[in-house]
Formats: structure tokens, C-alpha cells, sequence
């Protein structure tokens, strides 16, 4: 949709603009920074607990609070990046979607954390190159890009942000590059299955979804499951998937 939901508040003389590739029921609200909120923000923003005065009275000047709510699509791909978003609650997953229509989850981000690809597409001026959609309804944060590039040329504590946050992001698709390239699906299959289960189990998945997060397609996952139900690894059903075999399953992740 581009930029399709701009909120605009006026205080004074003051106009402030946070943007995004949100449908216009998106945000949910968009207010300015209390200084009760900002006592929250810096416990969740390491960041701002470094930041001296002066810079923590900028950044409540300049910032805006924000509630999203989970199934919204807070970035499309090749839609302007006007916000830099910082999660004080919630995850948004960042994903690519293929030309066959595939998709694989590149990483997600949560509390106190950002978007890498967001802020690269702030500092080089260039459109988003993904898709970031909200998983679980979020608080962020929104500093407009104007103010982003200028405090990443002003401050070394936002340049080292930046660097951090580089860092983390490129081990993070640097592993899943070598996870697609390197590991067979079933090894990877299994592995996901496992991680998943420790938060819960059975798990609400369905094939597709598993599709999604691995970048291959739902028949392929489908046989696959198959096979790890007939070996009495896993039980599945309509959107549920148990695991009842945690050792056999491990010794599938690493084949």
C-alpha cells in the first residue's frame, strides 16, 4: 500500500510524523513520550541507560510510543522506512518471501531490541528490502528517520547501537544461510520440532507454518513429518503436532 498510514499529532507549533506500510487501523495509538514512560523506556532500552541527560530529554522530544497489534505488517517489501522501531513488549518477525512464493523467516526481534534492515534502509536512504510483521501485539518506540540519522552522526552511544545491532543480526542470518545451504531439511525439521517443544508441547503448528519459518514448501514438510510420525518420533493432527520421541528426535537434528 506505500506509505498508506501516516499519523500526524500537532503540539503547538510542532508537527510530528511517524510513518509506516501499516493499514490505517494499524497503530492502535501514537502519543508523545511521558516522563513516567520514559522511566520504563530506558530499563528496557540498554541504550538509553547510558545516555547522558541531555540526549534522554532529545529522545523523549523526539520519539513517540506506539501500540501494534499482532498480524499487522509493520513493513512491506520496497516501502520507505520513515521509523525506526524499538520493541518495549511484543515480537516482530522479519521474513523474505521467494518468487516461487516461499518464505523463510530471516530473524525476529523483541524486547529492547530493533530492525537492522529498518535502520540500513534509514541511514542509506533505500526502500525496505523484506517483509516485518507483528507477532505478538507490540510496544514500540518510533523515532523518525530524520532524527535516527542525525543522532547515528551526532553520538557515538547510537553508532555503537547500530554497530551491536549489526552484529547480531549478521551472526543470526549468517547461521541460517549456512543452516539452508549446509543441513539437510529433516536435520533442520527436527532441530526446529525440538526447540519449539521446549516451550510447549504439543505444538499448535501446522505444515505450512513450519514451511514458512524453514524456507521450503508444505508438501515437502508434510513428507517429512510423515516420516517422523511413522518412526514414532512425532503424533500429529489437524494444527497439532506432539513430540513423543525426544532422544530419536535429537538423533535426527544431527544426522
Amino acid at each position: 500500500m506505500g506509505l498508506a498510514a501516516v499519523a500526524q499529532i500537532r503540539y503547538g507549533d510542532r508537527l510530528a510524523t511517524a510513518v509506516s506500510d501499516l493499514r490505517p487501523s494499524a497503530i492502535i495509538s501514537l502519543i508523545m513520550i511521558t516522563v513516567e514512560q520514559l522511566q520504563r523506556i530506558i530499563q528496557a532500552l540498554p541504550v538509553l541507560q547510558q545516555a547522558d541527560p541531555a540526549l534522554r530529554q532529545e529522545f523523549q522530544q523526539a520519539a513517540f510510543f506506539a501500540r501494534i497489534p499482532a498480524g499487522r505488517d509493520v513493513f512491506m517489501e520496497g516501502s520507505q522506512a520513515e521509523a525506526l522501531a524499538l520493541l518495549l513488549s511484543g515480537v516482530v518477525r522479519v521474513y523474505k518471501i521467494g518468487e516461487t512464493g516461499r518464505e523463510i523467516t530471516l530473524y525476529r526481534f523483541g524486547l529492547g531490541e530493533s530492525c537492522i534492515l529498518t535502520a540500513n534502509a534509514i541511514l542509506s536512504q533505500q526502500t525496505f528490502p523484506a517483509i516485518a510483521t507483528v507477532e505478538e501485539t507490540a510496544e514500540a518506540i518510533l523515532i523518525p528517520a530524520a532524527d535516527f540519522r542525525d543522532w547515528v552522526a551526532r553520538h557515538a552511544l547510537w553508532r555503537d547501537f547500530l554497530f551491536d545491532l549489526l552484529a547480531q543480526r549478521l551472526s543470526s542470518v549468517m547461521a541460517i544461510v549456512e543452516e539452508v545451504a549446509f543441513r539437510r531439511l529433516d536435520c533442520r525439521i527436527a532441530a526446529f520440532l525440538l526447540e519449539q517443544s521446549r516451550r510447549q508441547n504439543p505444538l499448535q503448528l501446522t505444515h505450512q507454518e513450519i514451511a514458512a519459518e524453514l524456507g521450503s514448501s508444505r508438501e515437502v514438510i508434510s513428507r517429512i513429518l510423515k516420516d517422523f510420525a511413522g518412526e514414532g518420533l512425532i503424533k500429529t493432527g489437524r494444527g497439532i503436532i506432539e513430540v513423543t520421541a525426544v532422544d530419536g528426535l535429537q538423533k535426527r537434528a544431527i544426522m
